[in-house]
């Protein structure tokens, strides 16, 4: 008789635990166990508890593999779904087997899972293990399935065993609710949340506390009439007391500095945007920019010739949002233009804006406008730009080259790669909750009568072909950190934190990922020779790149370098890089001025026209700005159930390697993180957006 000790957690999240009658079958190389119900006196599988079991066996099972959990009806109790952390089993020889699981099991249903040890294909020689892989992912594809989002976007998660429940109501001819909840002021598509499997979905703390903080928010701003007021704003200061609660350093130093010209420039380098701009080696025809023009704002003994050589000139060119047909909002046609924006990094090592074009085609109704212009004139030039910015930032590098790309990456692992495998364990912690907030963002955003529709000047379809624009262009090096800086001419740039943090944070990954890969692939053999593996590049490819050979994504991957890399800009995109973009988008947008989605007024035409009214009529009304404010307030609030960067409490590394390796991308982490708060002491305005403490391991808000 042997007698195998089983220990069994449950999910500490609220709900977690069941009422269900829960059963266990041990595989191991010598024989299974027969089915045993887990029970004992009292309570079984409460939330957060860890519960202790014995199984006894007529003979010793040899090395153990596999296990197989049975979820089944208990008595007259309902359907109770339950999350399981792990299963730890202690056999009689005093060897400890781990079998993570970290899912839902909704129904009555089986779950087998394998010891936690990391195993490709290559390492597996059990037919039975071979057969679970095989099963594994055959379920996975047969449940996730890819579907088209918008043509030119990449797919995303259909799950189609999921649809809405028969209608029960004493009146059928009565109207299905559409979504739309009395007092808010845009559509939310509940449908577009609802049906999401449990494993994708929230856990019940952050879904309640997201929808908790939606609601009275946004009752506060109705009942002050902010939500019905189509008018534009009296006083610029009164844009201030739209949220005065949640001021912070950050926010009142922008309301304080938005007019400023050192301050917009600073944004191209620190801001919620600071991936546009570009080394410029020569001013573009469709820009004519003149040496007498500019000459006033270089400096003296030098030219405009001169600062370009020494590469001192960049440009930000917004040409993406060339053409774009806009919307009316609130009864009124909104405007629309595609700038160009020449900056120069002046000695004090200063980027400072020196000349601003509204249009992607010169002309006489076109004019070039200068620091020397009217105040008002230029106020109003440098206002268009950071217009342009709001969509070169929500639309490209916000939602589409994070979350839109993360889901992809993250589909893609799902449906190719099982638990068992390496790559699988490297990067689930950083797809959590990805897919359910981008059906939030699709139901908030993204839909008819959502905000891009009655909040933005470009509406819906603006919107998404903004995005669709954008990935057409996108390339596997604008990913990779480093070549990107390199490619844009700004690594030498001084006061780019940015910059500095990120190149940090994406060193200290790609030292994690190269010990974790390497410890795995030992040879460029084995990473060409896996192919689930390979499977996952080529579906990442086709279904997030649209099959687009130019994006420079591969297609296979066939060294341990490239593999590196590779899951390097993965492991970056869903964490950091969404950092950088997201967290600082209340304190830089709640100042609307620095950041507005519309323009009621067309593009200036001429010089000397505008005054602080037209400015006013220009900027979005009350209404509008109340409402991309309250959503982005939702969006950018710090998330609750908050895994930070290299916080990995799910064990899914039993080897001594791999955490080994997860100790040390911590301890790189955390000096990082001290490094950044020390620079910060000595700043006026501290960058701390790329604080790995602050950084979440996923996209999940």
């Amino acid at each position: 008789m042997a007698t195998y000790k089983v220990r069994v957690a449950t999910g500490t999240d609220l709900l977690s635990g069941t009422l269900d009658c829960i059963s266990l079958i041990i595989v191991g190389t010598q024989g299974e166990s027969h089915k045993q119900r887990l029970n004992h006196f009292g309570r079984d599988f409460a939330t957060g508890a860890v519960d202790d079991y014995t199984v006894q066996c007529q003979q010793d099972l040899g090395e153990l593999i596999v296990i197989r959990l049975y979820k089944e009806r208990s008595s007259f109790f309902p359907k109770d779904p339950w999350y399981c952390n792990y299963v730890q089993i202690c056999a009689p020889n005093g060897c400890i087997y781990h079998f993570p699981a970290y899912q839902w099991m909704d129904g009555y249903e089986t779950l087998a899972l394998r010891e936690a040890t990391g195993k490709t294909i290559a390492d597996d020689s059990l037919p039975i293990l071979l057969q679970h892989r095989q099963e594994e992912i055959r379920a996975k594809q047969d449940f996730y399935h890819w579907r088209v989002f918008v043509p030119g976007l990449p797919n995303y998660v259909h799950i189609p065993s999921y649809h809405p429940p028969v209608r029960r109501c004493r009146n059928p001819n009565r109207p299905e609710w559409n979504g739309y909840v009395p007092g808010f002021p845009i559509l939310i598509n509940v449908k577009a949340t609802k049906f999401l499997n449990l494993n994708l979905r929230f856990s019940f703390l952050k879904t309640a506390s997201f929808f908790f903080r939606l609601a009275p928010m946004s009752l506060a701003l109705k009942v002050r009439g902010l939500l019905d007021c189509k008018r534009s704003w009296k006083r610029l200061k009164d844009i201030r007391n739209v949220f005065p609660a949640t001021k912070t350093v950050v926010s009142e130093y922008v309301a304080d500095h938005w007019m400023e010209d050192i301050f917009f420039g600073y944004q191209y380098l620190n801001g919620i945007n600071p991936n546009v701009i570009r080394r410029c080696k020569c001013i573009p025809d469709k820009f004519p920019v003149t040496d007498d023009m500019v000459a006033p704002f270089l400096g003296e003994e030098t030219c405009l010739q001169a600062e370009l050589e020494k590469g001192n000139i960049y440009l930000a060119d917004y040409r993406i949002l060339e053409g774009i047909p806009t919307v009316e909002l609130n009864g009124q046609k909104q405007h629309h233009c595609a700038p160009i924006c020449l900056l120069h990094l002046d000695p004090q090592g200063n980027m400072m804006p020196i000349a601003i074009q509204l249009s992607q085609t010169p002309g006489p109704d076109c004019p070039i406008f200068l620091p020397s212009d009217s105040e008002w004139d230029w106020l109003q030039a440098k206002t268009w730009v950071r217009y342009a910015e709001f969509y070169c930032h929500e639309a490209i590098a916000h939602l589409l080259e994070t979350h839109l790309i993360g889901e992809a990456f993250c589909l893609a692992m799902l449906r190719n790669l099982p638990m068992c495998h390496p790559l699988y364990k490297l990067l689930i912690p950083h797809t959590r909750f990805t897919v359910q907030i981008n059906s939030i963002g699709r139901a908030l955003l993204l839909n008819e009568g959502g905000l891009s529709a009655r909040a933005m000047s470009l509406g819906l379809p603006g919107f998404a072909e903004v995005m669709v624009r954008a990935l057409s262009e996108l390339t596997y090096d604008s990913l990779c950190v480093p070549n990107d800086f390199v490619e844009r001419g700004v690594q030498d740039v001084p006061g780019y934190y940015f910059r500095d943090d990120s190149l940090r944070v994406w060193d200290a990954m790609e030292r994690y990922v190269t010990e974790i890969i390497t410890y795995y692939y030992p040879s460029d053999a084995a990473v060409e020779g896996d192919p689930e593996l390979q499977c996952w590049v080529q579906e990442i490819f086709k279904e997030c790149l649209l099959g687009r050979q130019s994006s420079g994504f591969p297609t296979c991957l066939r060294t341990v370098p490239e593999l590196i890399r590779y899951v390097t800009v993965i492991m970056y995109t869903c964490s950091a890089r969404h950092a950088g973009v997201n967290s600082g988008q209340l304190e830089f947008t709640s100042w609307m001025p620095n950041f507005p989605p519309s323009m009621r007024r067309p593009p200036l035409e001429a010089k000397g026209l505008s005054t602080q009214q037209t400015f006013l009529d220009t900027l979005p009304d009350v209404k509008t700005t109340c409402i991309v404010l309250l959503v982005l307030w939702t969006l950018s609030r710090e998330p609750d159930d908050k895994r930070p960067l290299g916080h990995f409490p799910d064990i899914h590394f039993v080897e001594d390697a791999p955490r080994r390796s997860m100790e040390a991308f911590r301890h790189r982490l955390n000096q990082i993180s001290h490094d950044i708060r020390q620079r910060n002491k000595c700043l006026p305005l501290p960058y701390n957006y790329l604080d790995p403490v602050l950084i979440e391991n996923s996209i999940s808000i």
